[in-house]
């Protein structure tokens, strides 16, 4: 890969920390410098969510990097149920019971409230990041957590997107990571078996990515 700058948008972790290691380490060797867009849920169904949340917070080791993170819908789940807006256990078994237990019981203050201040949106010139997609027929300064965090969209479907591709997560498949027509979804299953995957963008070029990342995972 060139000198140019490079943008690395991260799908789904779920909790899987060594994968999510052996990916940053391909990243760094890739090129000196550069930014990742971590695209939400960190945590559940994997075991090792509160590392994941650790590693992320702590921020990149080496001189040069920029790292972003996005708040997924899990993160969401999570954040609504300690607020006593949705039940706690619809949370617990969506993958809450392997967060709670990698925290041995109880979250920090300090990890809940970065998590909420995470936006749910990132739009640069060439590209928009989000966790799980977006609604062409509403503007994009106007769609909510309801849809940036929760939307499904149909595997082979690609957008105008207002001009910009749109990169996101949310919605696993081992296909992925896949780039149709304007739209790259990255989650490629890393909690079920499949590996954890990047997109690696130019950040001096509009359109799709330059190439893919992946770290192999185990069974979740």
């Amino acid at each position: 890969m060139n000198a140019r700058r490079l943008t690395f948008a991260v799908g789904d972790i779920h909790g899987c920390l060594a994968q999510l290691e052996a990916l940053l380490a391909s990243i760094e060797s890739a090129v000196p410098s550069g930014r990742i867009i971590f695209l939400g849920d960190l945590i559940d169904r994997g075991p090792e969510s509160r590392g994941v949340v650790e590693r992320i917070m702590a921020g990149p080791t080496k001189p040069g990097w920029e790292w972003l993170t996005l708040k997924g819908n899990h993160e969401d789940m999570l954040l609504a149920a300690r607020r006593g807006y949705a039940e706690m256990s619809a949370w617990l078994m969506n993958g809450g019971d392997e967060t709670m237990a990698s925290y041995g019981g109880a979250i920090p203050l300090s990890h809940l409230v970065w998590m909420a201040e995470r936006p749910s949106i990132i739009v640069d010139h060439y590209r928009i990041f989000v966790h799980a997609g977006v609604d062409e027929n509403i503007p994009l300064d106007q769609q909510g957590d309801d849809i940036l965090l929760w939307i499904r969209t149909p595997s082979n479907h690609s957008g105008d997107y207002w001009g910009k591709h749109l990169c996101h997560g949310h919605t696993p498949s081992r296909s992925n990571p896949r780039t149709v027509g304007n739209r790259t979804n990255v989650d490629s299953g890393a909690v079920f078996g499949g590996v954890l995957s990047c997109a690696v963008f130019d950040d001096e070029k509009p359109g799709g990515p330059i190439g893919f990342l992946v770290a192999e995972s185990v069974d979740g």
